[in-house]
């Protein structure tokens, strides 16, 4: 028997199994692990037949290059969809399986010998359970068992990449291997004599450690927000004893008042028990995911742990909650066989405007190879990855006094080679390390170093021992709930993902009051001015980045001409307004058919209070929203509502339409016409819009005087009216000629 993380494994012997594959339909991600096939991991045999598995069936999005510009169009602030996120509902009706095709996948797994132990609400996931020998009859496979080639420990994975008999693709099977168990991505203990030292002079909590409290004071400094009507979701892949949350508070002099919820995503136990308690868990990493989180954000309605055994059961119910929390962390990391099988969900948690903060790792700089660089879902382009820094501040729980880069904390270019999202172009640009084709990595960091003071395990607590971006992670998730309980109270929306709005920061004039810019350290990339590789872009600067991304107290600009609820005087219109405050960067004027559209025009960004637009001229009611820009990144807006100008086309006064003439010689006179009318023509013939008697004009008068035949026949008369020099209006009249 060999114990493999939390299960045990007896080692069957090597027996071949006939795999008759028909209509196969192959899936959409990858399975097979490399070392299985370059010799490098050793067979050992097969898993018994008579095992039990748990496994994830993940089914692929629908219309996912709609889902992407519907993405981009989210997050852009001059688009009409800016931060209008769905719901589970609408995604799952928009982008989720079918019903039909997450019927044939229930249906396939009961005929294939598996229990169906869940489902979900958005259609992308069906929790299975069955013998080995059900799976490897539904899925094509063998699974062998492996002697893994850099740990001491054996694995099983399947031998080639599994297939099924539905008429579809399935996206992903979660489950068929544990070649790569979960583990903390930056939980660090500090070696004596191995180089690294506590700088923990300044903290609060016992031997000058710092609690989470202390890293509000350093990074946030206010009283007045506390997360409050937000909710934090923290990803673990063990339970925990909220006992040792109690003992932290009690210990800190403090109080938690924040409701925990401890939910089993797939039927994984909720508790952890030490090993000196006779259990096998550990934790340590679960337990300080909340401190920082509810250090930082005291007063949040709620903290989610959500807890599993794999990414596709914890992350699907992370999309599919209710309700969502706004605001995600993870600290755990694990080497997938391929990197894109969470992109559903990821993809998902930014349509309906979460966000995942991810520890970037504590193995240095990123490498190709080896331990760093299985830093996996840090480099991922839909989470924000969090590095680690070296925080000192003035006094015990006193405000941020210097920073410099962690030695230990990841970073680098996507050892998993994700593509470079397009909102990083410009800040890679200005970095000599970065790559431009590849992902950056971190975004963003926050301190590491071995200087808090941790209680785990129902055992004795640390000060100073412990250290990593496992901290830094879940403290940016309770920020980024700081953020979005001003974002609310400003009658805004929450931000969801943030990164996009992080970068445009970081390109903008007031970087150095939003962002603590460290410039010295090294995690094998040295941290610069602006954007590097050791530390992103640095940590929050108070409520300098809150505001940035949530709005101040900013009043939006008003429209001070025409007068709202007008009706306009020109198809030509120039609107108006007053400057707004409370850092006013630019504008945007929409303007539609119904409220919020902006169908008949859309400019922006303006830097100036006016701007001059043509609208149609049919009398309709027109719905005009002005936008106001704060801090490059938070909008505010005012509708108002106008009516159209409406044209209309000078009308004969003289003679009487439908007349006999009394001469040969004629005077036509009429009206000016509607506002706008630039000049005028006049038409006769001997047919209805004919001018083979008379053509004359432009005529800038209301009057002409010409000389018509004496036959008594009808003429036909037609006057044009010439409105702002390129639009013609016409009305037309008959008369008897003079006989």
């Amino acid at each position: 028997m060999r114990i493999m993380g939390r299960f045990v494994f007896p080692i069957a012997a090597c027996m071949p199994v006939a795999i008759t594959v028909g209509q196969a339909q192959s899936l959409l991600t990858h399975h097979i692990r490399q070392a299985t096939q370059d010799g490098s991991a050793r067979s050992m045999g097969r898993l018994p037949a008579s095992q039990t598995m748990n496994l994830v069936i993940t089914l692929p999005l629908r219309n996912e290059d709609q889902l992407d510009q519907l993405l981009k169009d989210l997050y852009d602030p001059a688009s009409p969809s800016y931060r209008q996120f769905l719901t589970v509902d609408q995604f799952t009706e928009m982008f989720g399986p079918t019903q039909q095709e997450y019927d044939a996948a229930l249906n396939f797994a009961r005929e294939n010998g598996l229990t169906v132990t869940g489902t979900s609400p958005n259609r992308l996931t069906v929790q299975v359970s069955g013998s080995v020998a059900s799976i490897e009859a539904a899925f094509h496979v063998n699974l062998g068992v492996y002697q893994h080639p850099t740990e001491n420990r054996t694995f099983f994975a399947p031998d080639r990449e599994p297939t099924t008999s539905l008429t579809f693709s399935l996206w992903h099977i979660s489950g068929l291997d544990n070649y790569s168990i979960p583990h903390p991505a930056g939980l660090d203990k500090r070696q004596d004599n191995a180089g690294s030292s506590s700088n923990a002079t300044t903290g609060s909590g016992p031997s000058a450690s710092f609690l989470g409290s202390d890293m509000r004071a350093a990074y946030y400094g206010g009283t007045a927000l506390t997360g409050s009507g937000q909710s934090v979701g923290l990803l673990e892949f063990y339970g925990t004893d909220l006992a040792d949350l109690n003992t932290y508070f009690t210990n800190a002099n403090q109080t938690n008042s924040v409701p925990i919820t401890l939910l089993s995503t797939d039927g994984t136990s909720t508790s952890c028990v030490d090993t000196s308690a006779g259990g096998n868990c550990d934790d340590t990493e679960q337990t300080l995911d909340m401190t920082q989180a509810l250090g930082m954000a005291p007063g949040l309605s709620s903290l989610v742990m959500y807890v599993g055994s794999t990414d596709a059961a914890i992350f699907n119910a992370m999309a599919t909650a209710n309700p969502l929390n706004a605001q995600l962390g993870s600290s755990w990391t694990w080497f997938p066989a391929d990197p894109s099988a969470d992109d559903p969900y990821f993809k998902e948690f930014a349509a309906q405007g979460q966000n995942l903060f991810q520890a970037a790792g504590d193995n240095k700089k990123w490498t190709m190879t080896g331990k760093a660089s299985e830093i996996y879902p840090a480099d991922d382009v839909y989470v924000t990855s969090v590095g680690g820094t070296d925080l000192a501040t003035s006094s015990a729980a006193g405000p941020w006094a210097s920073e410099t880069a962690w030695a230990n904390s990841g970073g680098g270019i996507s050892p998993d080679k994700f593509a470079i999202p397009s909102w990083q172009t410009a800040a890679a640009a200005g970095c000599a390390s970065c790559s431009q084709s590849y992902r950056n990595g971190p975004d963003v960091s926050a301190n590491a170093n071995y200087t808090f003071y941790v209680c785990a395990d129902q055992t004795a607590c640390t000060s100073n021992s412990y250290g990593g971006t496992s901290f830094a992670a879940p403290m940016w998730a309770g920020y980024l709930a700081l953020i979005n309980q001003q974002s609310v109270a400003n009658g805004n929306k929450t931000l969801g993902f943030i990164n996009p709005s992080l970068y445009s920061i970081g390109a903008g004039s007031s970087y150095a009051t939003d962002f603590h810019d460290i410039t010295s350290g090294s995690n094998g990339y040295s941290a610069k001015t602006g954007y590097d590789l050791a530390t992103g872009w640095g940590s929050p600067n108070g409520s300098g980045l809150i505001n940035a991304l949530a709005g101040s107290s900013s009043a939006a600009a008003t429209i001070t001409s025409p007068a709202p609820g007008g009706t306009l005087a020109s198809a030509s219109t120039t609107f108006t307004w007053n400057a707004g405050s409370g850092g006013v960067t630019g504008y945007y004027l929409w303007a539609g058919t119904t409220l919020g559209s902006a169908n008949l025009v859309n400019i922006g960004p303006l830097s100036g209070t006016s701007a001059t637009v043509k609208l149609p001229t049919t009398g309709a009611t027109v719905y005009v929203r002005l936008w106001t820009v704060i801090n490059g990144t938070t909008l505010l807006s005012n509708d108002y509502t106008y009516t159209e100008f409406t044209q209309s086309a000078a009308t004969m006064t003289g003679p009487t339409p439908g007349s006999t003439l009394t001469s040969a010689s004629t005077t036509f006179t009429w009206n000016a016409g509607s506002a706008g009318t630039t000049g005028y023509y006049l038409w006769i013939g001997t047919s209805l819009g004919t001018a083979n008697l008379v053509n004359i004009g432009p005529l800038s008068g209301t009057s002409a005087t010409v000389t018509l035949p004496t036959t008594g026949a009808t003429i036909y008369v037609r006057l044009w009216t010439v409105v702002n020099g390129t639009t013609f209006l016409s009305n037309d009249y008959t008369y008897a000629e003079f006989q």
